[in-house]
């Protein structure tokens, strides 16, 4: 029975890491097509394609509450995403704490 609880997290948390990652290279495209090209001329900027769809902050919490606390802390960190929202700073390690209170108070039952 616990395998099955291990195998969740594991699978819930990669998820979790690869939806901040694609998040961030969707904002990172995001950003390179609004950027104006240097130059000394006249000529005024065009976007190269329309804007990519990001992943909704309410997705990546969602993820983050059903068990990927863990992925998410961590993608955070490697892909240096969402560090400077105070929603996520703070509320991401506040899901991993109630988690945890969650599941030590599940294994002394």
């Amino acid at each position: 029975m616990i395998w099955y609880f291990v195998a969740y997290a594991v699978l819930i948390n990669l998820l979790t890491f690869i939806l901040f990652g694609i998040d961030k290279k969707r904002a990172k495209q995001n950003e390179a097509l609004m950027k104006k090209p240097r130059g000394r001329g006249k000529s005024k900027s065009v976007p190269q394609g329309k804007p990519v769809r990001r992943i909704p902050e309410k997705t990546l919490f969602a993820a983050a509450i059903l068990g990927g606390s863990v992925g998410a802390m961590i993608g955070m960190a490697v892909f240096h995403h969402k560090t400077l929202h105070p929603a996520f700073r703070y509320g991401m390690p506040a899901i991993l704490i109630v988690q945890l209170i969650v599941i030590w108070i599940a294994l002394r039952a």
